[in-house]
């Protein structure tokens, strides 16, 4: 069977955008393959992090990945500095990814910016981190967005000289497992904007945590412009707010752009708005219910990520131990 890895950063306020893009295919995925559900907390430190906030959104990660479907005795849910095979591949992988392909990375080159100088070291070798994340499974698949396409080929080409170098075929060259065109949800306060955990408005977004009276709140608070919703797609050029409503409309229904305009062409917004509304509540209040029941009960969350961690060690650990016997450290135990 087909093995999954994939995580979840955890730096606060999960919203809307991490759900549709991420989260919401992570629950499909569990009814066809064997996954691996973990939240990296070790890649969230290669920036500051205060560390009571870290522990916390830890947690919420955790706690909106049952929330939103996911089996934690079915799939394995656990928070990476938990399993130390992660950071021990990552240093054997560090010495065999070349500078050169590092140096490549565009979003370490867009994280660190004018601050180069000032980044940690951390940052710079988070692709080698992520490559150990996936391949300390021995995983033969993982979902990826856009941003991370680059990443994944640099941990197939780490898999490959590994194998080369030291005349193995021992790590699998892992598959991007490409989930459709991603749904790119936009600030309901600014449809030029993507929606963002980093807005000073909450208005701008709604919170996994959100129960139906705030996203109701939110939504009918979403800018909009006068006109009434256009027949086909077309119509939606230039009318950015008006196309984020209809897409996430669309990506809540499981339905396409063309579909709902359709359905909805010629209706104002006050009108489709309250159609959004009950959509919205419906697939999203009771995840914000359960998870603010789960944060409300941290031991719970903690368990759950206990005993994920056992899971994940029983399965890292002798793929690490073998590549450390491949490599040529001595083991005296």
């Amino acid at each position: 069977m087909d093995r999954i890895f994939s995580g979840v950063q955890p730096t606060g306020n999960l919203h809307l955008g991490n759900y549709l893009g991420a989260i919401r295919n992570f629950v499909r995925l569990q009814a066809e393959s064997e996954c691996v559900f973990c939240v990296v907390d070790l890649h969230a430190i290669t920036v500051w992090q205060e560390p009571a906030e870290l522990r916390n959104s830890t947690r919420e990660v955790a706690a909106a990945f049952i929330a939103a479907g996911i089996d934690p005795q079915a799939q394995i849910i656990f928070n990476q500095s938990q399993v130390p095979a992660h950071a021990e591949l990552a240093w054997i992988f560090n010495c065999v990814a070349r500078l050169g392909w590092l140096n490549r990375m565009t979003q370490f080159k867009e994280k660190a910016g004018k601050q180069r100088e000032n980044a940690s070291a951390g940052l710079y070798v988070y692709p080698n981190l992520m490559a150990a994340d996936i391949l300390a499974y021995k995983a033969t698949h993982v979902p990826v967005g856009e941003d991370q396409k680059q990443h994944l080929e640099l941990a197939r080409d780490i898999a490959q000289k590994f194998n080369h170098d030291y005349g193995v075929e021992f790590f699998p060259i892992i598959e991007p497992l490409i989930q459709g065109e991603g749904t790119r949800v936009m600030s309901l306060r600014d449809g030029s904007a993507k929606m963002s955990k980093s807005d000073p408005s909450d208005a701008s977004r709604i919170n996994l945590t959100d129960g139906p009276d705030d996203i109701a709140k939110k939504i009918r608070r979403a800018r909009t412009d006068p006109e009434a919703l256009p027949s086909e797609v077309e119509g939606l050029e230039g009318r950015p707010e008006a196309a984020n409503l209809v897409t996430i409309y669309a990506a809540l229904d499981d339905a396409t752009t063309e579909a709902v305009l359709r359905e909805v062409g010629g209706t104002q917004f006050s009108d489709f708005k309250g159609r959004l509304t009950e959509l919205a509540v419906a697939r999203l209040g009771p995840i914000g219910e359960e998870m603010q029941r789960l944060m409300a009960a941290p031991g719970e969350v903690d368990a759950i990520l206990k005993h994920g961690a056992e899971r994940a060690s029983e399965i890292a650990e002798p793929i690490l131990h073998e590549a450390k016997e491949i490599v040529g450290f001595l083991n005296v135990r």
